[in-house]
């Protein structure tokens, strides 16, 4: 899955970061490279919505964590895609 937003919520439940160490991490986890544009317009998309917010800026970083709300949505959302996991491996059929 390549959802931004998504992405974004699973790198920071990890803890706080800023934009850069969110790619970085994306990357890693996901083998999914995100473009600045795509990400810093999830994040004020996610922002928006109350599913992250800012701390306080560190030289030119600004570094964002999870709020209540983004931990909620997150958890939501892994558990659709957990049953949407589990529906295809059934219905897929067992290669020998």
């Amino acid at each position: 899955m390549n959802d931004p937003g998504l992405l974004i919520l699973t790198s920071l439940s990890s803890g706080p970061k800023h934009g850069h160490a969110l790619l970085r991490d994306i990357e890693e986890f996901a083998g999914i490279r995100l473009g600045p544009g795509t990400l810093y317009g999830a994040i004020t998309r996610l922002e928006t919505r109350g599913l992250i917010e800012p701390l306080g800026a560190r030289d030119r970083r600004q570094p964002y964590r999870l709020t209540p709300a983004g931990e909620t949505a997150l958890a939501d959302s892994l558990a659709r895609l957990r049953r949407i996991v589990d529906a295809g491996a059934t219905r897929l059929p067992a290669t020998t």
